[in-house]
């Protein structure tokens, strides 16, 4: 219920193009994302308090995926999934990883202040960031990467779920599309892909 799995008919098809490319070797072929109208500069409120913007990492790869802290299941485990693929990146070709930058852009601000976004991402990777903004900000954004999301209904405790859509992107150095991490095949699988694409 935390998660939007019926993403938008484009990517059951770039999923299965990224099924199609499963040696975990270097790939010269084209991406599976290659020209895909996804992504954009955008500027947030990191987890330090300060702005955080896209094209503050020009020259990198990025990684980014949607989610929100407080989520109960989803996020945490795509996340973990994520960054654990990036940490056995960086074991087998640590010159490579270095070039990669993860995001996690928060689409509850409300609940996700700075502590709560730097406790989440600090959990999972040191060089993960956090960052989330106004809904207004969020709802261009999320929509400029592809994905949907809804804030769910409050409980008698105030309590609430977030739907949202749970694919983790990797975007090249000049913020193309490449491709979507496989976390739901586990780290050793984002760890192939990473390894496909990022040069």
């Amino acid at each position: 219920m935390t998660a939007l799995y019926s993403c938008l008919p484009l990517f059951a098809t770039l999923a299965l193009g990224l099924a199609a490319c499963s040696s975990g070797e270097p790939n010269s072929g084209s991406p599976p994302l290659e020209g895909a109208a996804l992504g954009g500069d955008f500027t947030l409120t990191g987890e330090t308090g300060a702005p955080v913007s896209f094209s503050d990492f020009e020259g990198q790869y990025r990684t980014i995926y949607f989610g929100y802290t407080f989520c109960p299941d989803v996020c945490p485990v795509d996340v973990q999934r994520a960054m654990g693929g990036l940490k056995q990146f960086e074991e087998s070709h640590p010159e490579r990883a270095a070039k990669i930058q993860p995001l996690f852009v928060s689409v509850d601000p409300d609940r996700d202040t700075p502590v709560a976004l730097t406790e989440f991402t600090d959990a999972f990777h040191p060089r993960l960031i956090g960052m989330t903004g106004g809904k207004e900000q969020l709802d261009k954004i999320v929509r400029d990467f592809g994905g949907t999301y809804q804030i769910g209904e409050k409980s008698e405790g105030g309590g609430y779920l977030v739907q949202h859509t749970n694919i983790t992107f990797l975007f090249g150095p000049d913020g193309e599309p490449i491709a979507m991490l496989p976390t739901d095949e586990g780290p050793e699988a984002v760890a192939a892909e990473l390894n496909k694409w990022v040069r």
